[in-house]
């Protein structure tokens, strides 16, 4: 169901209101160091905790091993979870309980 345009701005700040309780779901054999959550990277094989963080002031993630990053929580759970952006912002609406669309 298209309901119109997804207020991407919206719903990854909101996002990162709960970004604690998101990285802990997503990613849990990760810990917080300062103001990083590191941890294993799921998506390849990854041994070791260190290249795959996530700010959680920003939401900013990146795998320092790979180079691939991203800006925010909606670009980490369409990278995570193998989605397009669309996809990823209405689900962590629903997550967080927001409506993913403009008002």
């Amino acid at each position: 169901m298209n309901e119109g345009r997804i207020d991407f701005p919206r719903v990854a700040a909101t996002a990162l209101t709960q970004v604690d309780a998101i990285v802990r779901r997503w990613l849990p054999d990760g810990s917080a160091e300062g103001p990083e959550w590191v941890a294993r990277n799921p998506s390849r094989a990854d041994r070791r905790r260190g290249s795959f963080k996530v700010n959680l002031r920003t939401g900013k993630w990146g795998d320092f091993a790979t180079g691939e990053y991203g800006g925010d929580l909606v670009s980490l759970a369409a990278y995570l979870f193998d989605l397009n952006q669309r996809e990823a912002a209405t689900r962590i609406a629903e997550m967080v309980g927001v409506s993913p669309y403009e008002r």
